[in-house]
């Protein structure tokens, strides 16, 4: 295309493609952002560790289908159009991810409710497959020559808009209900879900007003659209060599750094270091809304110097500054770093809680509570949970006395410990900076992206060509580094070592990056396609 393309014709375009991405990334994520709730509420409450792994299989489940979703509606979008395709996948991600709100949990249908969750867990990921392909080649077909990068780069802002927004909407409710109502069978983590429905039917508006693409259009009516674009994506041999090269020499290593820095690094977070839930997500939003300008700025260079070596730079970084970077994540919110203890108490209420079972009547819980205070203003909350402490010889349901327990039958059981910290300020902008950091990262792999794929792939098949590389490198290799990560995590445990090597699951993302940064410094071109009207 040339330059004459009005601003506010372009600024329309980006606005409505921006808009529904961004929505169909929040639906995709709010998934990911409510893993530990979604563990217990659809998977049996003694199953621990086995639960949340579970949980993150099915999120990495929508990844893995990903895909196939390219192949069904990129095949589509270069039959029928850009505009219609990714209409259908803004409508079939929204009717999803408003039903995963409305599943019951386990403890009311059972091993059903898993199953439910799985198969629009698989819908999602369906629609998801076909959503990104069609908005970036739609944008880039009408981006004006020279400024593909700057413009495409606005749609690279949505998926990590879309992580925003899903934090938002979160922490809003759950601060709104407190944590007993939020977590709830049918409390306030549905909100997010149910509210899809509302963001999607806004997004369908907008969607009705646009064109189709100028590029798809000149080629319909020049009757040179594909007849068979799957088999010319990938029956031809020079096409398939380069839907291989882009998937090999950058995006599966764009994938690993996005998920890393955005969804591994906010589990790490949470269930490694800690940190109280609202805070954690908390530091998340604010890193994300410092480094989202990034994305911009480096698809505006890449327009300049080129796409390869921004997003190879990425790469490096990253592969050099995980473990450092994870590393430090520890020493800031370790108890045994902080020297300066100046009171240890009891909360109000007590060293003592009394919990009553209700199915076992015969048997009395404590909760035992301890806060320590640091002059950061950190806390660290120790609370031990669901100790039994036994019951008379009679079996009668009496008063316990803890002055003289003389009367009661100890049982020997294993306390569950749960740790909840509150950094103080200058320690809770030490994780901020080094989340921006890894989400610096992510903007250097993902800024580029877009543009380099369309420049890569004629148009009468672009939308098919490119969309399965980035689904692949994004949805299998980038999605399963929560899961992966958090597995290797679990080989390492030992009885001599029961939490393992916390950092293991960094080297499955560092080398998947390591092997992507040698393909690709070696196989790409940074040569800037100018004309993409082929």
């Amino acid at each position: 295309m040339n330059g004459t393309n009005q601003p506010s014709k372009i600024a329309f375009v980006i606005g409505a493609s921006s808009v529904g991405t961004l929505i169909e990334w929040y639906d995709f994520y709010i998934f990911g952002m409510l893993a530990t709730i979604l563990s217990k509420q659809f998977f049996p409450a003694d199953a621990g560790t086995a639960a949340l792994l579970s949980t993150l299989a099915i999120f990495a489940a929508g990844f893995i289908v990903r895909p196939f979703g390219a192949l069904v509606f990129g095949r589509l979008g270069d039959l029928i159009g850009r505009k219609h395709t990714f209409l259908l996948t803004l409508i079939i991600m929204g009717g999803s991810t408003f039903a995963i709100g409305l599943v019951p949990g386990y403890a009311t249908i059972g091993w059903l409710a898993p199953i439910l969750v799985l198969v629009l867990r698989l819908l999602q990921g369906l629609a998801l497959g076909g959503e990104y392909g069609g908005a970036a080649t739609y944008v880039a077909e009408h981006a004006p020559e020279g400024q593909r990068g700057f413009w495409t780069s606005w749609i690279q802002t949505t998926a990590t808009l879309g992580l925003f927004l899903a934090l938002g909407v979160i922490i809003l409710i759950r601060s709104n209900q407190g944590v007993e109502k939020f977590s709830a069978e049918w409390g306030g983590w549905r909100y997010p879900f149910w509210i899809s429905i509302i963001l999607v039917g806004v997004s369908v508006l907008i969607r009705m007003r646009m064109s189709e693409s100028p590029m798809f259009t000149k080629l319909k009516s020049e009757g040179k659209t594909s007849v068979n674009p799957l088999k010319e994506s990938f029956g031809h041999k020079a096409n398939f060599k380069m839907v291989l090269l882009a998937l090999f020499g950058a995006v599966m290593g764009q994938g690993v750094v996005w998920y890393t820095g955005q969804f591994y690094a906010q589990s790490f977070i949470e269930t490694v270091c800690k940190i109280d839930f609202i805070q954690s997500r908390n530091i998340m939003l604010v890193a994300i809304l410092m480094a989202t300008p990034c994305f911009v700025l480096f698809g505006w260079l890449s327009d300049k110097i080129g796409r390869k070596w921004i997003m190879l730079a990425g790469m490096l970084l990253a592969i050099c500054t995980y473990r450092p970077i994870y590393k430090e994540f520890i020493n800031i919110t370790s108890a045994s770093n902080r020297s300066q203890i100046i009171d240890l108490r009891l909360t109000k209420a007590g060293p003592f809680m009394p919990l009553v079972d209700a199915k076992d009547r015969h048997k009395m819980y404590l909760r035992q509570v301890k806060d320590t205070f640091y002059r950061d203003g950190s806390v660290f909350k120790y609370t031990i949970t669901d100790t039994l402490i036994g019951f008379d010889e009679l079996g009668v349901n009496r008063p316990i006395n803890l002055i003289n327990p003389t009367l009661i039958k100890y049982h020997a059981t294993k306390p569950n410990v749960v740790v909840e910290k509150t950094m103080g300020k200058a320690a809770t902008w030490n994780l901020i900076w080094l989340v921006f950091i890894q989400i610096v990262y992510v903007t250097m792999v993902y800024g580029p992206i877009a543009a380099f794929l369309v420049e890569m792939f004629p148009t009468k098949i672009r939308y098919t060509s490119m969309s399965l590389p980035y689904h692949i490198g994004n949805g299998v290799f980038g999605g399963l580094v929560p899961f992966l990560g958090t597995l290797i995590v679990e080989f390492t445990k030992s009885p001599e070592h029961p939490n393992g090597d916390v950092l293991a699951g960094l080297w499955y993302p560092i080398g998947v990056a390591a092997v992507c940064l040698i393909i690709g410094t070696i196989y790409l071109s940074n040569k800037i396609d100018k004309d993409v009207m082929d």
